[in-house]
């Protein structure tokens, strides 16, 4: 029986850190193994239960560190394993760090 998925998955192992699972908070440093438009399935440790809420940012690759761009993503959880956990990609937002050592702001933060 051929695999039917709503969306095309691409194979990309891109750092993330897992920021928030359930209702705990604490990040755990990893690399994904895929992702498509509407999930990814993260080289991950950590359990949680199908269901639970997450947050996780991936990192994108860069030439330079100073245009280093994350998203910052939340879903559920899929189903964790072992080694690995699946995540729905519910809503992403870009992040940039600012390029000053002023402050911590990022882009996507309102400055005050």
């Amino acid at each position: 029986m051929k695999e039917q998925r709503k969306a095309q998955r691409f194979d990309l192992r891109l750092p993330f850190e897992l920021v928030r699972g359930g209702s705990v908070q604490g990040a755990q440093l990893g690399e994904t193994k895929n992702i498509s438009s509407v999930g990814v399935l993260l080289d991950s440790t950590k359990e949680l239960e199908p269901g639970e809420s997450v947050e996780y940012v991936i990192t994108l690759p860069s030439a330079s560190e100073l245009d280093r761009v994350r998203i910052r993503c939340l879903g559920k959880v899929v189903r964790c394993g072992e080694s690995e956990l699946a995540a729905t990609l519910e809503r992403y937002e870009f992040v940039r760090k600012d390029p000053g050592p002023k402050n911590g702001h990022t882009a996507s933060e309102p400055r005050s």
